[in-house]
Order: structure tokens, then C-alpha cells, then sequence
């Protein structure tokens, strides 16, 4: 919401010293999110004044139409005499009133106007278009033409209001009031202390039979509706100087008289109108929800087909408008258009106004339905001041009458359903409770009064609240009122005392520890949101009998395409790898840890809980009981290099053994034993795809896979060649685990180093032969290292041999060569029953 300070100022005599900062701040102190200052007309620099143009001379001897021009500006150019321009726009003519910049002025953004020769003449000045002096349009639609009632030296910038401040504030959905003049001047006047004039308080007549008909059937879509009719309209009428600036100050563009009137009373009082065209209206008005199948043209030219659940307004053809959001192009106010034989002015000369108040929520579904926000959609959807519309419709009726010279017919129509002031019961010293400050009753009593409640009782208090405000519905929003009337600053500041045995679980110690030993590592978190569509899981590849395609899907999702909740990392990783790599960043090492969802078996429905008592622990089972299964998992995306070239050395890309070595970091802080097996499985490469297995219970279980992805997949999500990828289920890993991991014991005693070569398969991988003789080793062995791979024809077709070397260490004695030797056995032993391995030589 745009204010000009200069419009505010008409409803609350705010202090002459007040400048826009000044009335930022205590609004911002009062609790609205006033985010900046406009300064208009800054750098702005008369003379700017009113001209009468004299004479036009064409110069045709240029590529471009040029004019010379003679302009009377009667004293303000010091001489008198005409003044002699150069103008290259074409939509004015001899006699019209336009606003002249002299030389020695400066207009906005630093352009200093000085006499130029230019086309062979001189050019003592310019004639401004509105774009050029800083009035909300971009000057496409050239010279301002003003009506020719203003006097030629008038000062042209006090005439065009170009110097002044706008506030622009962000209106937060609770807020809907503050989308007005009146609502924010209702802020303005408490938080100066200053009283309000009100422009909603005016004489409305009451309703009678003699008004425009209107029939409402659908009462709760519309609970009020108030219909005037003014005729005798002149056709001819244009919006005043002072409106068409109000409405660009606010951001609005002026159209035409009627349709400025109302959109400007909107400004005004916060209440939504639209004026209707009566001649083009047959029979009386109705509101109804949409049938199916019907179609309507809006303002805007389209033609949408309605929904059962649109609201319109009508009459004996069919839908008109879309109710709160937009009318329809059928009733539109028409341009004025001059009988080129005749002479005769054809325009709109009767109105009907509507000022009706709308269901927030049919609103806001049918505008997001439609994608159609408007002015009106945003206020109806906020909330809008439900008594306000007949003084809206009365204020449109004067300003018609006014400013085009219409009449007001008596008839007034009023449609409305009843309903009762809503209040609330607070005890008196709630707001102390909540802030943790002794307000007392007379503050909080005065404040809620500023606020515009009615205020009963003594320590038990019964609060009416305002009409503007259905935001108040509970104690609680009484006490902000209170609390931020009376300033958030000075709140007191107290620390929060934790309660003993506190913390983090050891689920969240591990998630921060696996966060930190994956940064150590130089990849970097990227969090993604957990959103994800079928056509993602198309392109990882997975087989349509895959776990992770049965997903948990949305009712209200944010996007179409990704309507369910994620199965597994990998696409919201591989698209962060993807936008990275687009905009220049080619080496990147991503990870994330987060929930994936996975549906039940038998999926349940959450029962309804009241809210009178705190719910059971049958209760919280049951909705425990109704949720996904969420696991945490955690993922690692490589693409590029995963060392650097240097004089250091020649630096090497990222490649499937970095996914691995991501899995088994992530592993060693849970403290678990992690087993890499060869596998195949969807996104990943099938010659370079490792499986992942931790013990569990003594049960061999798969956690997840890492390698490098599929060629297919790479091309599929736009990734470099040759990514790689890691996903793990970490809570898997860490039931496996033994926790955190403590630091390693140095031993005083010596080692005991055993060399193995063992005979295998060739397709049996190094790291499963590596886990077996772990196994078989015992407490004994410190560490196992791979120090050679020997293919050859002496080992025959198919084989190849592994050489690693035991360290054994026994942590309160010196090993003897016969221990040694019989843990080194027990590890050879296990690997020739696991891995089929044979000692060599043997």
C-alpha cells in the first residue's frame, strides 16, 4: 500500500515538522512494515509552469517529425514573449495548456535544461511529458495536455503535486485494513496521540424500495450489498489534476471519471466498488455461486469458464462479473467517443454502483483459481470493513456528482443478513501475563478503545470488537494490540532458563556431526525443499516396481508438477548440481541430510482433535500412528574436479571412490562398520555402483548405494558427465553404530605386522574380501591396508590377487609371533568362507 504523507495529512493533523522518516518510524513502532520512503520531485528545480501553446510549425526536412513551437508563459521567462521550443511528440495542438520546464531548471534524475540549438533552431525550454517529471508513467503517453480552465505562469509544480512523500508498506494478511487511507490514518492518529477525522463517517440515507433490484442468492457468499444509481453523467467529464495525482502517487493508473471515483474511494476507505454501465444491464442484479460450464470475458479481455464454486454477480443474460475479483467486459464503462458528422458525445451517462462485502476465502480461491489478483481480490481476501460499503457507495454518489455533474437517484438498495457484533471475554490482566509487564487496566483498556473496541466490564472484560478488524477473534490477539500500542522496545529482555536434562537427542548430535565431518571434507550443504514430482523419478531411472515411486502425495500442493512429498535426495541434489554447474560452477561437492517419506502400508486417517482439552496419549498415538514413515537420510552429488592442478600436483576429477568415501565418513561418526558391495540399481552406473550394508542385530542390511550415476540419468537432469552421487539411510547407519566416535588409544606396546595375499574372482571386490578378513581378524587387528593387485597368466583366467598388510596390537601386552599368526589365519580363514579367497602360494 502506497500513502502520499500529503493525502494522510487530511485525516490527521499530523505535526507541520512530521517528514516521511519521521511517520515511518512510529508506524513501524506501531507494528505495520513500512519498508521505504519515496521522495518524490527530489532534485526537482523550477521554473516548471503552465504554457498555451501559440503556434506549430512542422519541420519536414528531418528523418524523424519534428515541431517548433511558440508557447506563451506569460511572466514567468522574465520577458513576456513567447517561448520557442523544439518537440518531437505530436498529441497536442495549437490552444492546449501543457506544463513547460524553463531554462535554468533541473528535473528529476539530475536532466538540467539549458537554451540548446538543435534542427537548425533554438530551443529555449521543453514541453514535459508526465514520465519526464517523475509522475508514475514511463512518457509513452507524451505531453501532458491540461484542461484549459489553469492559468498560462500558473506554477506548475504545485499544481501537479510533484513534490511529496510516499510511504510504501507491506501489508501482512492480518492487516487488511492498513490497505486504505482510513486504516493507516487510524495508526497514524494513535500513534501520535492525535484525533482521527474518519472519512467513512457520512450521511447515508437508509435503504428504500426505489433502489436498483438486486437479488443475493447465496447469503453467506454475500452478506451485504449495497446498490446506488447516479445518471445524467457528463460524457465529456474528466478526472481532476488533484484525483488522476492521488491515484499515480498510490500506483494506480487513471482510466476514466467513474472508474478513478472508485478506485479511489478504495484507496480511501479500504472497500472495493465497481461501477456498472446501466444501459447495458438487463434487469435486476443477482449474486450466486457459478454453473457449471459458464464463461465469462472480465476487463481484461480473456474469457474464463467459471467454477461451480465462483461467486458472480448478474443479471437476466448471465454472469457480469467475477464477484470481488474483476467485472465483467459486458457492463464496462464506456470510453467517450465524438460523432466525427455530428459532433455528438457518446459515452456512459448513468452508473450503477456496487459496494458489496464478499466471503474472504470464495475470494481467494477463485482469484488464485483464475490467476486473476486484483486491487479488490487483495482487500477482499485481507478483509474488508463489512459496515463501510454504503458509505463507500455514498462517498462514489458525491464524487460523481461532483466532479460529473450527475444526480443521485433517491433510491437506495441494501441487501443485508444478519449478524451480531462479535466479542471477546479477556480477564483484564492477560496483556500483563503475556508481555510480562504491568500495563494495568486503564492502559489496556484506552488502548484496546484506540484500536476502535468497545469496552465493557471491570476485571473480566468483554471486548466488541471493530468491524475493520476480523483479525480479533481470541485474548491473545487483544494482547498485541495492547502490547505493540504500547511499544515492542519496551518489552523487557530476559534470557529463556532451560530445564536441566535438556538437549539434543543423539539423532540430532549425529546429524550435526555427519554435517561437519561432510564439510571438513569440502563438499558444501545445499537444503532443498522436499517436494517431488513423478516425472523426477522417471529420470533417476528407477525400475516401476521401485519402493521410492510410491509416494506421499500433497492435497494442497505448492507447484503442480511436484505434488508429493520426496522419497529419497537425489533429485533435489542433482538439481542444485545442475544450477551450479549452469551458472559457472563446475567442481562441486553438494550434500544434504534431511527427512524422506515413505507411505504406510495401510494408510490411516487422523482423527479431528478438540481443542478444549489437552489431547490423550491414545490420541497422539493414533496421529503418530497416521503419519509417513521419515526417516533420515543423507546424500552426496560430485561433478568436476575433486582435487585441483597446481605446481602441487596434477589434481584428479571426482569419481565413484569419493562417493564410497563419503559413505564410509558418514558411517565412521555413527560408528558403525561399513560393507561395500558391486551392485546395480537404478540411477547409477552399472559397472560402477556400490552397495552399502551395515550388521544390524546380526543381520546384513542395505542402507543405500554411491558410485557414478548412469549416462542416462546425467543427460536426463543436465548434469556434467560423469557425476557421481552417494545416499545413505542414516538412521539405519546409526542403529548399526555405537555412537559418537572416541578418540583412538595409544598403546605403548608394539605392532605386529602380518602380509596376506590372497587369490579371488575377479569381479569380488577388494573392500568385501577387506570386510571378511575383518571379521575374521578379531579384536586384535588394528588396521588393514591394500597395498597390491596382481593379475597374471600364472594366477589364471579370471583371477587376481590382493595383498594387504594386518596390524595387530594388543592393548596391554606384547604381542607373540604365534598370536599374531593365529589372528592372521582366523582373517585368511574367514575370507577363503566368505569371499572364496586362497592364501597365495599355498
Amino acid at each position: 500500500m502506497r500513502v502520499p504523507l500529503s493525502w494522510l495529512r487530511e485525516y490527521v493533523d499530523l505535526p507541520a515538522t512530521a517528514t516521511g522518516r519521521d511517520v515511518q518510524a512510529k508506524l513501524i513502532a506501531a507494528g505495520l512494515e513500512v519498508e521505504s520512503v519515496e521522495q518524490l520531485g527530489a532534485g526537482l528545480t523550477g521554473p516548471l509552469v503552465v504554457g498555451r501553446v501559440l503556434s506549430i510549425e512542422e519541420l519536414t526536412e528531418f528523418k524523424k517529425p519534428i515541431r517548433f513551437c511558440l508557447v506563451d508563459v506569460a511572466d514567468a521567462n522574465g520577458t513576456g514573449e513567447p517561448q520557442e521550443i523544439i518537440c518531437g511528440a505530436r498529441n497536442f495542438a495549437v490552444g492546449d495548456k501543457v506544463v513547460v520546464v524553463l531554462p535554468g531548471a533541473e528535473l528529476p534524475g539530475g536532466f538540467k535544461i539549458s537554451e540548446r540549438k538543435t534542427y537548425g533552431r533554438v530551443s529555449r525550454g521543453m514541453i514535459c511529458s508526465s514520465g519526464e517529471l517523475g509522475m508514475g508513467e514511463d512518457g509513452s503517453g507524451g505531453i501532458i495536455v491540461l484542461p484549459p480552465e489553469h492559468e498560462v505562469g500558473t506554477d506548475a509544480v504545485e499544481l501537479l503535486e510533484l513534490r511529496d512523500e510516499v510511504l510504501d508498506i507491506a501489508v501482512t494478511p492480518d492487516r487488511g485494513y492498513a490497505l486504505s487511507m482510513r486504516g493507516v490514518a487510524r495508526e497514524a492518529a494513535t500513534a501520535y496521540g492525535l484525533p482521527l477525522r474518519d472519512p467513512a463517517l457520512l450521511d447515508v440515507p437508509g435503504p428504500n424500495a426505489d433502489g436498483y433490484p438486486v437479488k443475493v442468492a447465496d447469503p453467506v457468499g454475500c452478506d451485504r450489498f449495497t446498490a446506488r444509481t447516479v445518471v445524467g453523467l457528463n460524457p465529456e467529464a474528466r478526472s481532476p489534476i488533484w484525483l488522476q495525482r492521488r491515484l499515480q502517487k498510490a500506483g494506480m493508473r487513471p482510466i476514466s471519471l467513474a472508474v478513478d471515483i472508485t478506485n479511489y474511494v478504495m484507496l480511501e476507505l479500504g472497500q472495493p466498488l465497481h461501477a456498472y454501465d446501466r444501459s447495458l444491464i438487463e434487469g435486476p442484479i443477482g449474486v450466486r455461486r457459478a454453473e457449471p460450464g459458464e464463461k465469462i470475458t472480465t476487463l481484461d479481455g480473456v474469457q474464463r469458464v467459471l467454477d461451480p464454486e465462483d461467486l458472480v454477480i448478474t443479471d437476466d443474460r448471465g454472469p457480469i462479473g467475477l464477484a470481488g475479483v474483476m467485472g465483467g467486459a459486458h457492463t464496462e464503462i464506456a470510453d467517450t467517443v465524438v460523432d466525427a458528422e455530428t459532433g455528438q458525445v457518446h459515452g456512459t451517462s448513468e452508473v450503477v454502483v456496487e459496494a458489496a462485502h464478499f466471503d474472504p476465502v470464495a475470494i481467494a480461491r477463485a482469484a488464485r483459481r483464475h490467476k486473476l489478483s486484483s486491487e479488490a481480490s487483495r482487500r477482499f481476501e485481507r478483509g474488508v470493513d463489512p459496515l463501510a460499503g454504503a458509505a463507500a457507495a455514498q462517498r462514489t454518489v458525491d464524487l460523481l456528482v461532483l466532479l460529473a455533474g450527475g444526480t443521485a437517484e433517491p433510491g437506495v438498495t441494501q441487501v443485508i443478513s444478519p449478524s451480531a457484533p462479535r466479542t471477546v471475554t479477556m480477564r483484564a490482566d492477560h496483556p500483563d501475563e503475556v508481555a510480562g509487564v504491568a500495563y494495568g487496566r486503564e492502559t489496556v483498556v484506552r488502548r484496546l478503545q484506540q484500536v476502535g473496541c468497545d469496552v465493557y466490564g471491570q476485571d473480566e472484560l468483554v471486548v466488541t470488537v471493530p468491524s475493520w478488524r476480523p483479525d480479533l477473534a481470541a485474548p491473545n490477539d487483544l494482547a498485541e494490540e495492547v502490547i505493540r500500542l504500547e511499544g515492542y522496545e519496551n518489552l523487557p529482555s530476559r534470557l529463556p532458563r532451560p530445564t536441566s536434562g535438556r538437549g539434543l537427542t543423539e539423532r540430532q548430535r549425529l546429524h550435526r556431526r555427519v554435517g561437519r565431518a561432510l564439510a571438513g571434507e569440502g563438499y558444501v550443504e545445499a537444503l532443498n525443499y522436499p517436494f517431488v514430482g513423478a516425472s523426477a523419478l522417471d529420470r533417476l531411472d528407477l525400475p516401476a516396481d521401485d519402493p521410492k515411486r510410491r509416494l506421499v502425495t500433497l492435497v494442497n500442493p505448492l507447484s503442480d508438477e511436484e505434488p508429493a512429498l520426496r522419497s529419497t535426495l537425489l533429485p533435489g541434489l542433482l538439481g542444485a548440481l545442475r544450477r551450479n554447474d549452469g551458472r559457472g560452477s563446475h567442481d562441486l561437492a553438494l550434500f544434504e541430510t534431511g527427512l524422506v517419506f515413505h507411505p504406510n502400508a495401510e494408510p490411516r486417517r487422523a482423527a479431528a482433535l478438540g481443542v478444549d482439552h489437552r489431547p490423550s496419549d491414545e490420541e497422539l498415538a493414533g496421529l503418530d500412528a497416521a503419519l509417513p514413515d521419515q526417516p533420515r537420510h543423507v546424500a552426496v552429488v560430485l561433478a568436476g574436479a575433486r582435487e585441483q592442478a597446481g605446481w602441487w600436483g596434477k589434481g584428479r576429477p571426482a569419481d565413484w571412490a569419493d562417493a564410497v568415501q563419503a559413505a564410509r565418513t558418514v558411517a565412521r561418526e555413527a560408528g558403525a562398520e561399513l560393507a561395500v558391495e558391486q551392485a546395480q540399481y537404478g540411477p547409477w552406473h552399472p559397472g560402477r555402483c556400490a552397495e552399502l550394508f551395515v550388521v544390524i542385530d546380526g543381520v546384513k542390511t542395505s542402507v543405500g548405494h554411491a558410485g557414478e550415476l548412469h549416462p542416462r540419468v546425467t543427460k536426463a537432469f543436465g548434469l556434467p558427465a560423469r557425476s557421481s552421487a552417494m545416499e545413505l539411510d542414516l538412521d539405519l547407519v546409526a542403529e548399526a553404530g555405537e555412537g559418537a566416535p572416541t578418540a583412538p588409544r595409544i598403546s605403548t606396546f608394539p605392532v605386529a605386522t602380518q602380509d596376506v595375499a590372497l587369490v579371488v574372482d575377479a569381479q569380488v571386490p577388494a573392500a568385501f574380501v577387506e570386510h571378511a578378513l575383518r571379521l575374521g581378524a578379531g579384536e586384535l587387528l588394528e588396521s588393514i591396508r591394500l597395498f597390491d593387485v596382481f593379475t597374471g597368466e600364472q594366477l589364471g583366467e579370471g583371477k587376481k590377487s590382493l595383498a594387504y598388510a594386518l596390524r595387530f596390537r594388543a592393548p596391554d601386552r606384547t604381542l607373540t609371533v604365534e598370536e599374531a599368526t593365529a589372528a592372521r589365519d582366523a582373517a585368511v580363514a574367514s575370507a577363503t568362507q566368505h569371499a572364496g579367497a586362497v592364501l597365495r602360494g599355498a
